[in-house]
């Protein structure tokens, strides 16, 4: 049972990386050809008015091809950045999902005349762009690589400092307590005096004695005449 796991684990492995790398290349695709025929409606018209025609097919190619050129290598370094890629399989292979999914359609529409009509020169321009492109995505890869690397250095710096302050802190607080019970065993080691008696709660003082009341009589309830002795 061991023996089987330890055998489909890499095996697992390999085929989520292998999905992962087929998602990243269709996922440029998407992207790049959505910024592409954005950018072409807006540069269509200054594009046609350049005078030279190989500009205007090297602008034109470039645009085409921005999903290999822009949109992989950014999306290959954001996941190396988070994941730990091989640079040169991943380029490769996400590269190459891209650009056989575009022959397919290319073979679906145009069938094979419509290689022959393009002619040797402009196809292997379309590979001098894709072979840059697959450059371009292996860099980002390492690129992302080494500042994820350099990134978790700086975590961990950050953590020894902070575990070196949080040390000190405790030292401190140590010192402050050795201190604190130094001071108590002194105060207990000197000869005290005689105790001091709390002081005697102060008496409220009586209230004034004032004029006594004059009696009233029962019959009338007018006050009596008779003078209080």
């Amino acid at each position: 049972m061991s023996s089987s796991k330890a055998f489909l684990e890499p095996l697992r492995v390999r085929i989520r990386r292998f999905q992962f790398t087929v998602g990243l290349g269709f996922l440029a695709l998407i992207l790049g050809s959505i910024v592409s025929v954005a950018l072409s409606q807006r540069l269509l018209g200054r594009v046609q008015a350049l005078p030279f025609g190989y500009v205007r097919f090297a602008i034109g190619l470039g645009v085409q091809n921005l999903w290999v050129l822009v949109a992989l290598p950014l999306l290959c370094y954001g996941a190396a950045r988070i994941l730990e890629l091989r640079p040169l399989s991943t380029a490769l292979g996400a590269a190459l999902t891209g650009q056989l999914f575009l022959v397919a359609l290319q073979f679906v529409q145009e069938g094979i005349d419509g290689w022959v009509e393009r002619g040797w020169v402009i196809l292997s321009m379309e590979a001098a762009v894709f072979a840059l492109g697959v450059w371009l995505t292996h860099r980002a890869l390492q690129r992302g690589r080494r500042d994820a690397a350099q990134q978790a250095e700086q975590a961990q710096q950050r953590a020894a400092s902070r575990k070196d302050e949080y040390a000190e802190f405790l030292r401190e607080a140590e010192r402050a307590g050795e201190r604190s019970a130094q001071r108590d065993a002194q105060k207990k080691e000197e000869p005290g005096g005689a105790p001091e008696t709390p002081p005697a709660p102060e008496q409220p003082a009586p209230p004034p004695e004032g004029p006594a009341p004059e009696p009233i009589e029962p019959t009338t309830g007018e006050p009596s005449k008779t003078p209080v002795v």
